[in-house]
Order: structure tokens, then C-alpha cells, then sequence
């Protein structure tokens, strides 16, 4: 097996490792979901712990999910490459130290401040003194679990550079899980169950922390060592991570000011769109931000060695296996909209007319899903690079066409043209990006495998609008599709579907 045959080979195994760890990850997520309506329900003591634990999320979506890896990671692999294992862990060494000075201030400082922190958060819970003390104590156990997850995205990345994905990825299962547990422990001592999950939260951050020890030993990274603050490599990582942060809180910014939109439309709106994002998130959460996840480190090391073409055809290979794998559920989702909007949500006081609604966000939305997929790759490529400035660009544009966009859609579509908005904005994003990238690689799409992919999910959406009729029966013909899927697309020699053949069959083999 040549070097390229290895290194794509090794590419989709480990995107499949993380797609299987975030799949269950998920699966563990709808669980604790469900835990928590039936424990705590949806009254007082639930708003508090969802805006107290609403803060460190929104931190650590800012500071730790993506932001401190992108930046991270293209400088750790770098050094590691060119001086050696140990100046690359004196680099995470200091950057651990820095984490800790900088969020411990910031959690410090929100602690105090917890009373009017929550004021701007959740300004009508002012006119409810109860509930809203409630939320400042809950707040203040919730917010150290910051400095813990962003240790882990520490470590993550560290364990991602020497392209170890399977211990990272399960740290999501392990905050589900504590989650579930909390919530059980609570309901069964009678304690609080706003304060048992505060509590839970907390101790989550410290078992995710943990959990990637055992594995970061292995490589021989110890937290006791050598330091140094101020080295060139910290000073560049500082340089890249702002305009990540910025990156994320425009992205944040987006999600604010279309949900300002929608509160313009008639009631309901604002939930059809949450309920249909939820859906279109599942299949990115696998397998589009699986392959980002993966090509980071990958492409980074590729490029620290110098080992241009080998990039070129890595990318190529990640674009084309993520429409391989998104094209079918872009079909699919479209063409089942209407019976998975109706098993999932479609019970209680969700009305037909809302199951109606919902599946028309999704449809909108899976439009934009191919592009929603390769962004992360994308944006990966261009961090390897150390370009952080390039995608936060391209992302605030694209911001100014989703608001115009949405603005003048929703005047004859509503809701709908909301989530066309966003698909629409993000197409203009990946056309800008593949425009800027085109100008540092000479990476390719492959056309044949394109159209036969795009040709089968046009096959799946006819045979799924078709099937539809047999309303919720028709989902169980989903694993059948999608089997059949890789098998025609096998026939005709499409090489992600070789990929991922020989790879499940190189598993099997050594399984065995």
C-alpha cells in the first residue's frame, strides 16, 4: 500500500471513529434530554439551570469548542515536527498555565458578578426574586466547568496532532452521562435537581478532564515540566485564537439576530426552526464536523513536513467523501421530512399544522447542508495554513447576507425564508472559501463521483416522497436506502465508497 493509499485510508477510519463516538454521543444527549423533561420538567427551577448553565456553554463555544483547537493544533503539530516531542508539550504546558490565569480570572470575576451577569442574560427573571437567586447560585457552580473543558480541548487537540481521536471524542458522552446520572441521584436523595445537575455540570468538566490522562501519558505528556510564557509559539497561537474567538461569537451573533427575525413572524415560528436546526445538526454533528475534526491535525503535519501534493489530494479526498456521505441525507431528509418531523416531535400539544411547518424549515435548512458540512474542512485547511483572518471574513459577510436575506425572504415565505437565508448565506460562504483556498492549493473535486451521488440521492428523494404516504412506516426503509446506496455506488466505482468498503473490511480483518 503506497503512502497517499495509507494516509486516505487512515483518514476515513478515523473520521468513522469520531462519527461513531459522536453518534452515540448524541444518542446519550436525546437520553439526557428526555431524563431532564421527565425529572425536572419545563417550570421554574428548569429555566434557572438552563441559564445558568446557558453562560459557560456560550463560553465555552467562544473559548474552548473549535477556537483554542484551530489555533492550537497547527502550532503544537508544527513544533513537534520540527523540534521534537518536548518543546511541543512545553508549548501545551504553558498554554495550560495560561488557560488557567486567564479563564480563572474571567470564572473569578463572574462568580462575584454572578447577580448582575444573570440580570443580562435573563433580564424577566428580575420581577421573580425567587427564581432569580436561584439561577445566580446555580450559575456560580456551573461556571469553573469553563476552565475544565477548555482544558480538554487542550488535550484534545494534543491527542488529535499524534492522531489519537477515539478517547477525545467520547468526553461529550461523559458530560450526557454525568448529566444523567446527577439528575437520577437527585430525584432519588430528594436533593434539589436544579442543584444535583449544577453540581453535575461541574463535576463533568473534571471526569472529561480526566479522562483524557491515561492516554496523554502514553505520549509522554506530563503536566509537570518545563514552562515558558512567552515563547514565539505562544505568541502565535494568542495571534491566531482571536480571530477564532471572533469567528465563533459571529456565529452566535447569527443565531441571535435570525431568532430576532423570527419574532417578528407569526407564534410558533422560533420553535419550528429550533426543532428543524436540531435535525439538520444531526447528520453535520457525524459526519461534517467528523471530517474537520480529523483533517486539522492531518493537514497540519502534512504542511509543517512540506508535503504540498500530499495536502492537495488529502483535501480532495475529504471534500469528496463529505458529499458522498451528505448528498443521501440531503435527499433524505427532504423526502422524510414530513414523518420524522411527526415520530420525533408530532405528539401532545404538536399540532399537524406545526409538523407541517417544521418539515418545510427542514427542507429549507437541507438545502444548505452539503455546504454547512464542507465548512468545517474548509476552515480547517485555512488553520493549517495559520490563517485564521480569511474564514472570519468570509463568515461576516456571509452574516450580512443571512440577515438581508432573511429579512427580505421572510416577507413572502416567513419562517421558511429564514432557513433558506442561512443555506443560501452559507453557499456564498464556500464559494468564497474554495475561491480563497484555490489561490494556496490545486486540490480537485471529483465529477464522476459527484454525479453518481447526486444522481442516487435524487433517486432516494423520489423513492422517500413516494413512501411517504405510508407516513411513519416509511422510515424503516431508511437503513435498506442507505445500505443500497454504497452498494450501487461501490458498483460504479466511486472512490469514497471503495474507501469505505475496504476500510470496514481491513477492521473486520484485524477484529478477527
Amino acid at each position: 500500500m503506497n503512502i497517499q493509499k495509507k494516509h486516505n485510508v487512515s483518514l476515513a477510519k478515523n473520521t468513522f471513529i469520531v462519527a461513531s463516538i459522536t453518534l452515540l454521543s448524541r444518542i446519550l444527549g436525546f437520553l439526557r434530554d428526555l431524563c431532564l423533561a421527565i425529572i425536572l420538567g419545563a417550570g421554574p427551577e428548569a429555566d434557572a439551570f438552563f441559564v445558568a448553565f446557558r453562560i459557560p456553554n456560550l463560553l465555552r463555544r467562544l473559548f474552548a469548542e473549535g477556537s483554542l483547537s484551530m489555533a492550537f493544533i497547527p502550532v503544537f503539530t508544527k513544533t513537534n515536527s520540527k523540534y521534537g516531542k518536548e518543546k511541543a508539550f512545553l508549548v501545551a504546558r504553558s498554554l495550560q498555565l495560561w488557560l488557567l490565569i486567564i479563564l480563572g480570572f474571567i470564572v473569578t470575576i463572574g462568580i462575584i458578578w454572578a447577580s448582575p451577569l444573570v440580570g443580562v442574560i435573563a433580564p424577566g427573571f428580575k420581577d421573580k426574586p425567587e427564581i432569580f437567586n436561584l439561577t445566580v447560585n446555580l450559575t456560580r457552580i456551573c461556571l469553573p466547568y469553563i476552565i475544565f473543558i477548555s482544558s480538554v480541548a487542550l488535550y484534545m487537540g494534543i491527542l488529535n496532532s499524534f492522531e489519537h481521536f477515539f478517547f477525545p471524542a467520547l468526553a461529550p458522552c461523559v458530560l450526557n452521562i454525568t448529566l444523567i446520572g446527577a439528575a437520577l441521584i437527585g430525584y432519588s436523595f430528594k436533593f434539589p435537581i436544579s442543584y444535583s445537575l449544577a453540581i453535575g455540570v461541574f463535576f463533568a468538566g473534571v471526569l472529561q478532564a480526566l479522562s483524557q490522562f491515561p492516554i496523554l501519558k502514553k505520549h509522554g505528556f506530563s503536566l509537570k515540566g518545563p514552562i515558558n510564557l512567552f515563547s514565539e509559539e505562544l505568541k502565535k497561537i494568542f495571534f491566531l485564537i482571536l480571530p477564532t474567538i471572533f469567528g465563533a461569537a459571529i456565529y452566535q451573533i447569527n443565531i441571535l439576530l435570525t431568532t430576532l427575525l423570527a419574532s417578528f413572524l407569526p407564534q410558533g415560528s422560533i420553535s419550528y426552526l429550533y426543532y428543524a436546526d436540531r435535525l439538520v445538526q444531526f447528520p453535520l454533528g457525524i459526519f461534517g464536523i467528523a471530517i474537520g475534526t480529523v483533517a486539522l491535525p492531518s493537514f497540519s503535519l502534512l504542511l509543517a513536513q512540506k508535503k504540498w501534493r500530499e495536502v492537495e489530494k488529502s483535501l480532495s479526498l475529504a471534500i469528496n467523501l463529505n458529499l458522498f456521505i451528505i448528498l443521501p441525507a440531503v435527499a433524505g431528509l427532504i423526502g422524510f421530512s414530513n414523518p420524522i418531523i411527526k415520530l420525533l416531535f408530532g405528539h401532545g400539544s404538536f399540532t399537524d399544522q406545526a409538523v407541517t411547518s417544521t418539515a418545510y424549515a427542514l427542507i429549507a435548512y437541507a438545502v444548505g447542508l452539503p455546504a454547512f458540512s464542507l465548512t468545517k474542512t474548509l476552515v480547517s485547511t485555512f488553520y493549517a495554513f495559520e490563517d485564521t483572518k480569511t474564514p472570519v471574513y468570509s463568515a461576516f459577510l456571509s452574516l450580512i447576507l443571512n440577515i438581508s436575506l432573511g429579512f427580505l425572504l421572510m416577507q413572502y415565505i416567513q419562517h421558511i425564508g429564514l432557513a433558506l437565508a442561512v443555506s443560501i448565506a452559507s453557499w456564498a460562504n464556500i464559494v468564497f472559501l474554495i475561491y480563497k483556498l484555490r489561490q494556496k492549493l490545486n486540490f480537485s473535486f471529483d465529477l464522476k463521483e459527484i454525479s453518481i451521488s447526486f444522481f442516487l440521492s435524487l433517486t432516494i428523494l423520489l423513492i422517500a416522497h413516494w413512501l411517504r404516504k405510508f407516513s411513519l412506516w416509511s422510515l424503516t426503509t431508511i437503513p435498506l436506502i442507505a445500505i443500497n446506496y454504497l452498494i450501487i455506488s461501490y458498483f460504479f466505482k466511486a472512490n469514497s465508497a471503495k474507501l469505505i468498503v475496504s476500510t470496514f473490511i481491513q477492521n473486520i480483518s484485524r477484529k478477527r
